[in-house]
This record gives C-alpha cells, sequence and structure tokens, in this order.
C-alpha cells in the first residue's frame, strides 16, 4: 500500500562509457524520447561527460536531472584522481554512492560510504545510495541480512533528518544479476524494499522510512521492468547498460510513466 506517493524515478548509469564528444547528442536523444509526465530522469554520465551532458539538456529538457557516479569522501586535499562534492557544483545534483562495482573494484566500505553520503549531502547533491548481495549471500539466505548490514555500516552516526531532507534514494541491486542478464524477481524486490524500510526505521526515521523511494538495479530492460513496477513499494529503476539504447530508455520510461500515472490516481 502507498501511504503517500513516492516520486517515479528512472537512473541512468552510463559507467565508463561516452566520451565529451558523443555524450550529448546521447543524452539530446534520451531526453526527447523520454518526455513522460510524472517520472523523475536522472542521466550519470561519466566525470568528463558531465559539463557535454549538462550543456545538452540545457537546450534539449532541462527537466532531466544530472548526476555524478562517485565523489570523494574529503572536501579536498592530496586525492591525486578523485573528484570532491565541492568540484559537482554546477554540473550535477544528483549522486550515486557505494554502487557494487566501487566496493568491488577500489574496495570502498561501508564506513566510507558512509563519509562519501555525509560529504554529498553537504553539498547539496541528491544521493542514491546502492546496497545488494552477492549470489552466494542469496543462496544462503544471506540477502536480507547483507542488505541490512551494509545500510547500517553506511548510515549510522548520520542524521536521519537531514538525510530526509536531501532526499535520500536507496538502489536494490542484486549484484549477481548486474551486468549478466540474470534479474531478481519482482517478488525478491518487493521483499528487499520491505526490509529496507524496517531498517531504516530501526535507525530512527521511523514513519518517514516509508517516504524513501526504492529502485530495483540489475540487468534492468525495457522488457522487464513491468514486473518491478507491479510492485507497490518499488518506485523505480537504476538503469545500467540499457540506459546507453535509446530505444530501451523510451520503453523503461513510458513503463515508468503508467506507474506514476495510476499511483496518482489511487490518492486522487
Amino acid at each position: 500500500m502507498i501511504r503517500a506517493m513516492r516520486p517515479v524515478i528512472i537512473a541512468a548509469n552510463w559507467k565508463m562509457n561516452t566520451t565529451p564528444a558523443d555524450a550529448g547528442e546521447l543524452a539530446r536523444e534520451i531526453a526527447r524520447r523520454t518526455r513522460v509526465d510524472g517520472v523523475t530522469r536522472v542521466i550519470c554520465p561519466p566525470f568528463l561527460c558531465l559539463a557535454a551532458v549538462r550543456d545538452a539538456l540545457a537546450e534539449a529538457d532541462p527537466d532531466v536531472a544530472i548526476g555524478a557516479q562517485n565523489v570523494h569522501h574529503e572536501l579536498a586535499g592530496a586525492y591525486t584522481g578523485e573528484i570532491s562534492a565541492p568540484m559537482l557544483d554546477g554540473l550535477a545534483t544528483w549522486v550515486i554512492l557505494g554502487h557494487s562495482e566501487r566496493r568491488r573494484d577500489a574496495g570502498e566500505t561501508d564506513e566510507l560510504i558512509g563519509a562519501k553520503l555525509a560529504r554529498a549531502v553537504e553539498a547539496g547533491l541528491r544521493p542514491i545510495l546502492c546496497v545488494g548481495e552477492q549470489l552466494a549471500d542469496r543462496e544462503a539466505g544471506r540477502a536480507i541480512a547483507v542488505a541490512e548490514a551494509q545500510l547500517g555500516g553506511c548510515l549510522t552516526g548520520l542524521d536521519p533528518g537531514r538525510l530526509g531532507a536531501a532526499q535520500l534514494v536507496i538502489a536494490y541491486e542484486p549484484v549477481w544479476a548486474i551486468g549478466t542478464g540474470r534479474n531478481a524477481r519482482g517478488s525478491d524486490a518487493a521483499a528487499m524494499a520491505e526490509a529496507i524500510r524496517s531498517t531504516l526505521s530501526g535507525l530512527g526515521w521511523g514513519e518517514t522510512s516509508r517516504d524513501v523511494p526504492i529502485l530495483y538495479g540489475g540487468s534492468v530492460t525495457a522488457a522487464n521492468i513491468g514486473e518491478f513496477f507491479a510492485e507497490p513499494s518499488i518506485d523505480g529503476a537504476l538503469v545500467g547498460g540499457a540506459s546507453l539504447k535509446p530505444d530501451e530508455m523510451a520503453g523503461i520510461v513510458g513503463r515508468a510513466g503508467l506507474t506514476a500515472a495510476a499511483r496518482l490516481a489511487a490518492i486522487a
């Protein structure tokens, strides 16, 4: 049951794809083909492409938000090759944090991700915090316990009121489904969403935990997104490879629009 209408969000994670030469045109094409009422659209290109995407969307469709794929946990300093939250001013308004590929490839811990989350909120960035289990965890029945531990590690010590004001979004990404062509069932994602909101409540969020949007991420396509939107506890998707394909994005956002319209009608 939807307590209040949470936003319906489709966030595109382009990962390490596109260049400044082609990112703007791709962003324009996606924006043109995804103008659907009631859906919050976010494009997260590589750092080098942020300016190109910003300029393209300012002309093509300013309603599409721009997000970064990561941010450093310090505001400045001797951190060669890193990007701080203040550096994103004027380039992005959202940021992805704790993506499984960052955990895997850069060794990011929950504590480090929590520090990044604090810096992002201080800088006025809207965070998408990623949590999710490995295949071994799922098969051993530990999926929910893993996500609960990740949330506790990332959020403990942070002010729920401040995170709520920053409009925290959580993306559930079963690691075994990312880039593999496999995906969780809608019922699995719904159970995880309920567990995530229950964990937030236990961390001091109380009833406001019901207002936190939860996205599904893991080999999302136009063909399978309907299964996840059929679950009232799922509010959108963090889209990987399919987000580089305008046809796929058009289908995904179009389906999201149906959900947004149905939710609006339910509370009217």
